[in-house]
C-alpha cells in the first residue's frame, strides 16, 4: 500500500494501516453491541413504564445504528474499490441523522411550546438539510460541516437545560458527559498525523453515545 493517496473530500492523504483498521472495526463492534444490549433494555424498561416514551427512544436508537453501520463501512471499504465515495457520502449524512436523533427523546418530553416548535425546527431541519447537502454536495461542503453539527449539537443542550428541573440530577450529568466526550474526540479526528486517531476518535463517539443510552435508562428506573 502507497505511503500516501490522492487527497479528496473522501480520502486522506495518509491510508490506514492494517492495525490502525483492524483498532477501528473493533471499536465499531463494540459500538453496535453497546447499542443492541441496551437498545433492548432500553425498549423493554420503555414498554413497562410509559410507552409514549419510545417513538423517541426508536429514533435515537435507529440513528445511532445507522451511524455506526455506515461509518464502520465506509472506513472499512478499501480506497481502491468502488463504492467508495457512496459510502462516504452515506457516512456524512448518517452524523446529521444521528445528531437530531439524539435529542428527539428529550424534544418529545418537552411540553407543546412555541419553544419547542423551534427547537425540533433548528436541529431536525439542520439535520435534513446537512444530510441533503452531503447526499449531493459533499465536495462543496467538507469540513465547513463541523460548525454545523456543533451548532447543532449545542442547540439540543437547550431542550435539556430546559427539562434540567424536572430530570434526575444524574440523567442531566450524564448528558452533559456525552456531549463532552463527542466535543473531545473532534480533536483526534481533525489530529491525522497521529496514529490511531480515527479509532480513537469513534472510541469517544461510542463512549458519548453510551453515556447518552445511560442517561434514557435513568429516566426508566
Amino acid at each position: 500500500m502507497p505511503e500516501t493517496v490522492e487527497r479528496t473530500w473522501w480520502t486522506r492523504g495518509r491510508p490506514f494501516s492494517r492495525a490502525e483498521l483492524i483498532a477501528d472495526a473493533a471499536v465499531h463492534a463494540a459500538g453496535q453491541a453497546i447499542t443492541l444490549v441496551l437498545g433492548v433494555l432500553l425498549v423493554r424498561l420503555g414498554l413497562r413504564t410509559a410507552a409514549p416514551d419510545l417513538p423517541g427512544i426508536a429514533v435515537y436508537l435507529g440513528s445511532l445504528g445507522l451511524v455506526l453501520t455506515a461509518s464502520m463501512a465506509f472506513n472499512l471499504w478499501p480506497i481502491t474499490r468502488p463504492g467508495k465515495r457512496l459510502l462516504a457520502r452515506l457516512d456524512q449524512a448518517a452524523i446529521f441523522l444521528f445528531i437530531g436523533g439524539s435529542y428527539t427523546p428529550y424534544l418529545l418530553m418537552l411540553p407543546e411550546s412555541g419553544l419547542r416548535t423551534s427547537l425540533e425546527f433548528v436541529i431536525w431541519g439542520g439535520a435534513l438539510f446537512g444530510a441533503g447537502l452531503k447526499l449531493s454536495l459533499p465536495h462543496r461542503f467538507g469540513r465547513e460541516a463541523l460548525p454545523v453539527y456543533v451548532g447543532m449539537a449545542l442547540t439540543g443542550v437547550v431542550a435539556v437545560v430546559e427539562l434540567s428541573p424536572t430530570l434526575p440530577a444524574v440523567t442531566v450529568n450524564l448528558m452533559l458527559a456525552g456531549g463532552l466526550a463527542y466535543l473531545s474526540g473532534l480533536v483526534f479526528h481533525l489530529w491525522e498525523r497521529l496514529r490511531f486517531h480515527n479509532a480513537i476518535w469513534h472510541l469517544f463517539v461510542v463512549g458519548g453515545a453510551t453515556l447518552h443510552l445511560v442517561a434514557l435508562m435513568t429516566l426508566k428506573a
